[in-house]
């Protein structure tokens, strides 16, 4: 499991060690880590680290430390070093100094543009991960001129302008090609939009020693695989779990389909479907068990999905959530779900919304859940004292315990897997499907959702290899997902 920690438990853990170490230990420690993956990105750039044109972007502070520090090894490799200073009487000066002994110089920022021009790697120690806010004017002509160059950056634990802690951007911040980042990752470093300017991520083990909560946290193919619901030789399709779906209408009849496309690829053991669209789900997934009489005459079920397509009829829900089971509200259903119901509920209830219903639901624009989107999605579950799976380009999960004020704050979870191909009309109702599935097997919210997150994912990225794809093919290459992830 990939895990992040807040800028403050990481200077917690720094001042701690360094507590135990030689001065300047901990500081040599990360330029090495940082000068080896410049070394290797120019080795694969230009076959060697001799010869190439290096620039450092250097702040006041450590990360302008670190920078010159990397930069004076790679000047005794033979590599052209240059060092913009941004604040030359602020420069950390052991590293000027070591990087001056090595035969490397340092400017002002006056002829900082044409140097990147010219150069093969920029180095961004701008600012470090305590910076709020976007880039101070002097360093955004330096920043765009990198944007502009052919040159490849790496930034320094994290890129300068965007917030460590939250992954939001706020002003001007500087793009990366590689973020060479130190003891352990910074949430901004997995969410969006921050995550889009770090490019790759190397973490660098400096010996830091962390508490065992994290503030972040993104499963990877083996954590999943533990979730998963393995049927023993007893199981038949009852204990398996019944999964209903509450969906569709005359006018979306295909929200109805797609859901119980994923409830039946899920793990549960059968499928309920009440609705209007019970011919289309049939004709579509005969093996599913269809009623006309609503949800409290269904049948018994382990878990319901309720809103994918159902339109204005509000009585589904409020019927749904008066249920004693888990309950996954989706689409319309967010919109039609009453807030003190919701809060009401002994069952567990996942929502899964996008940005604009998230939006919509905590009253506010669109632009401010994507751009702060760890904040929108805690908000969300502590409100409606639910698990929110906020859908988008970073997907996360987050129990109404993840406030990080709380003494005991539950990580949110972020989910590695998918492609841009990913958003397309369906694709979260196929999500519901396979998430209710989940929850009606037996796992809690926080993994129904960050399991089916990483499948539905790992299936559009199959699915799609390369090339537009439709729900329906998603939901067809769950299984080859599935099979992956257990299958290491």
């Amino acid at each position: 499991m990939r895990t992040a920690y807040s800028v403050e438990t990481v200077r917690a853990a720094e001042r701690e060690l360094m507590a135990r170490l030689p001065e300047g230990a901990l500081m040599q420690r990360a330029a090495a880590g940082l000068a080896a993956a410049c070394a290797e990105l120019l080795g694969r750039a230009h076959g060697r680290v001799y010869g190439s044109r290096v620039v450092l972007l250097v702040g006041s502070g450590d990360n302008g430390g670190d920078a010159l520090y990397a930069g004076a090894r790679l000047a005794r490799r033979g590599a052209g070093v240059t060092a913009v200073l941004l604040a030359p009487e602020r420069a950390h000066a052991a590293g000027l100094a070591a990087l001056r002994g090595a035969g490397g110089r340092a400017v002002g920022t006056g002829g900082g543009e044409a140097l990147i021009r010219r150069a093969d790697l920029v180095v961004d120690g701008i600012v470090g991960i305590g910076g709020k806010g976007g880039l101070r004017p002097d360093a955004v002509p330096l920043a765009e001129a990198a944007e502009r160059s052919r040159a490849a950056v790496v930034a320094v634990d994290l890129p300068s302008g965007v917030d460590a802690d939250t992954g939001e951007v706020r002003g001007t911040a500087l793009r990366a090609d590689l973020t060479v980042t130190f003891g352990t990752h910074k949430p901004g470093l997995l969410v969006d939009p921050a995550r889009e300017y770090a490019g790759s991520v190397r973490l660098v083990d400096i010996g830091l020693e962390l508490p065992a909560e994290p503030v972040l946290e993104a499963l990877q193919h083996a954590d999943v695989a533990r979730l998963l619901p393995v049927p023993g030789a007893e199981s038949d399709k009852y204990r398996r779990g019944v999964v209903g779906v509450a969906a569709g209408s005359a006018r979306y009849p295909g929200a109805a389909v797609l859901a119980v496309s994923g409830a039946l690829r899920g793990g549960a053991g059968a499928v309920r479907y009440v609705g209007p669209a019970a011919r289309d789900v049939i004709a579509r997934f005969p093996e599913t068990l269809v009623s006309d009489r609503g949800p409290k005459h269904a049948g018994r079920v382990q878990a319901w999905v309720v809103g994918p397509g159902a339109g204005d009829d509000a009585g589904p829900v409020a019927e749904v959530l008066a249920a004693d089971v888990p309950v996954l509200i989706d689409a319309d259903g967010l919109r039609l779900a009453d807030v003190s119901a919701v809060r009401a509920r002994r069952a567990p209830t996942l929502m899964t919304p996008h940005a604009g219903e998230a939006a919509a639901l905590l009253g506010v624009e669109r632009e401010e859940v994507e751009g702060g989107r760890l904040a929108a999605a805690r908000e969300l579950a502590g409100r409606y004292g639910a698990t929110v799976l906020l859908k988008g380009s970073t997907t996360l999960v987050a129990d109404p315990g993840a406030d990080p004020d709380a003494r005991a704050a539950t990580a949110v979870r972020v989910n590695p897997t998918g492609t841009s191909w990913l958003a397309t009309a369906g694709s979260g109702d196929v999500l519901s499907g396979l998430a209710g599935s989940l929850l009606a097997a037996g796992l809690p919210p926080l993994d129904a959702g960050s399991a089916a997150a990483y499948l539905h994912g790992l299936a559009a990225r199959f699915a799609a290899d390369g090339a537009p794809v439709g729900a329906h093919d998603v939901a067809e290459a769950l299984p080859a997902a599935w099979r992956d992830v257990v299958r290491g």
